[in-house]
């Protein structure tokens, strides 16, 4: 069983990251055990200092980063970058080993998105992240309006977000091989 922990850059409650996420927790196929982190908002603004009593939420995200095998994140752009939350969560992972070589496929809603998918793929290389193109992609849903159902329905979006977590799952069982 491949395990993937799914990572919304957006704490928006309609975001069509999110629904971007969940329907590919739908879609997985079944050798895939995928889940949708949904502790981003609770993260403290990250302080080196306080590494050594680290917050719950920060044990948290370590402890699913390191359950997963790999990771697929989803990203807005805001102001041709990252949003800081997401940037927040990453920087609290920069110091553990949970993170060094796990395999990454970047989803983007938005093929427009090309400065937060450039900036992000620095920022996750840098700290030894293992991104996938093969698995990622860009899917066009601004101004569609769909959610993770919606998305699920239709059959062109569907047919890609599958092969992209098929292709994914493929990578990672390469990984581990090798």
């Amino acid at each position: 069983m491949i395990q993937i922990l799914a990572i919304s850059g957006s704490l928006r409650q309609v975001s069509s990251n999110t629904a971007l996420l969940e329907a590919a927790i739908a879609l997985s196929p079944q050798n895939v055990e995928m889940k949708l982190y949904g502790g981003l908002n609770d993260l403290p603004h990250f302080n080196p200092d306080l590494e050594p009593t680290e917050p719950a939420s920060a044990k948290d995200l370590r402890a699913q980063i390191k359950w997963a095998d790999g990771l697929i994140v989803s990203s807005p752009e805001y102001a041709h970058g990252v949003p800081g939350v997401l940037k927040n969560a990453l920087d609290w992972l920069v110091s553990g080993e949970e993170f060094v070589r796990k395999p990454i496929a970047l989803f983007n809603a938005s093929p427009r998105a090309t400065h937060a998918q450039a900036s992000l793929t620095e920022i996750l290389t840098t700290m030894s992240g293992r991104i996938v193109p093969g698995a990622s992609i860009a899917v066009p849903l601004l101004g569609k309006k769909l959610d993770a159902a919606g998305i699920i329905a239709d059959p062109e979006i569907s047919g890609e977000v599958r092969a992209a977590i098929v292709a994914f799952a493929s990578a990672i069982e390469q990984f581990q091989r090798d």
